[in-house]
């Protein structure tokens, strides 16, 4: 081959590396908000879009607040240093109601909305016809597949899930979920986008819970199983997982933090996809709690008062 055809190929090859500049966030409760704050502190123009102004307002107050907590521990010693940071990372955000225009300009759009397949099917449906065709799609989702929402798109080669964990601006971890459709270009183009934000992102495939839930949710739930047999108490077995296994939370006060109406949710889904398996097993307790609106430090009171 030629040295020619060579440098055709490579400038081809430089030509298609997919790249993010330009994000849209869609949803901004706390996780949204979160990778709203971590990517246009890293330079990243962001375009966060919710259904109403005021939720946009308390986001954005919100994302402030965030940034003058990092500010105090990075610039302690140059406060003019810190307030500099904080307006550059908040000119990078625009707010719209509008999720068509968000994503007109969008490299990227990250979907945080509520968990809800269909909701989420019909929001990709739409975007799929406002965005450009070059624009990469990635779900947020903890729990649902990844195949089934990118379905609704004619882009399955350009839908990946793209999974942060809460709180987004401390929490390093990033699950990069490749869907079978997913191409190499869009799965490199998420790792590097992961790592500009400064997070270590780690691949799996579109498996229920991808890596950490589906470890962390079935620990969480024989939890529950073992305090409903009378094995132990909560306190007893929040202290040995702290103690025994060095977890700075034990999986009562874990799942109080989490949410238990987020964790039934999540069971009841892979209960349905897989009625069978042991581990997704549904627990009474847990499901009277929730009734009963008991969902954790959210609602002051779950498996512990707060």
């Amino acid at each position: 081959m030629s040295l020619s055809a060579l440098t055709y190929i490579a400038r081809r090859g430089m030509a298609t590396k997919l790249t993010v500049n330009n994000l849209a966030i869609i949803g901004s409760g706390q996780m949204g908000a979160g990778i709203a704050q971590v990517a246009a502190a890293t330079g990243h123009k962001v375009v966060l879009c919710d259904t109403a102004g005021d939720i946009l307002e308390k986001a954005q107050a919100g994302i402030q607040k965030s940034l003058q907590r990092v500010v105090k521990k990075k610039f302690a010693d140059d406060p003019e240093k810190g307030q500099a940071f904080i307006t550059s990372t908040m000119a990078n955000i625009e707010t719209t109601t509008e999720p068509a225009k968000a994503v007109v300009t969008a490299d990227l759009v990250v979907e945080a909305i509520v968990e809800n397949l269909a909701v989420k099917q019909e929001l990709f449906k739409t975007l799929d016809k406002f965005a450009p065709a070059k624009t990469i799609f990635a779900s947020n989702t903890s729990s649902l597949p990844i195949t089934a929402i990118a379905n609704s798109t004619q882009r399955q080669d350009k839908f990946a899930g793209l999974h942060f964990f809460n709180p987004v601006p401390v929490m390093k971890l990033v699950e990069v979920v490749r869907a079978p459709g997913t191409s190499q270009a869009v799965y490199e183009c998420l790792m590097d986008f992961s790592r500009a934000l400064g997070k270590h992102p780690v691949t799996c495939k579109d498996t229920p819970g991808f890596l950490v839930n589906r470890l962390l949710v079935p620990y969480m739930m024989e939890s529950i199983r073992l305090y409903e047999r009378g094995d132990g108490s909560k306190e007893d077995i929040d202290v040995a997982m702290k103690l025994g296994a060095g977890y700075p939370m034990g999986p009562f006060e874990l799942l109080d933090y989490v949410g238990l109406d987020t964790c039934k949710f999540i069971m009841d889904g892979w209960h349905e996809l897989e009625p069978d398996n042991p581990l997704f097993q549904p627990s009474q307790l847990l499901n009277e709690l929730v009734a009963a609106g008991k969902h954790g430090k959210k609602t002051g009171e779950g498996f512990y008062k707060y």
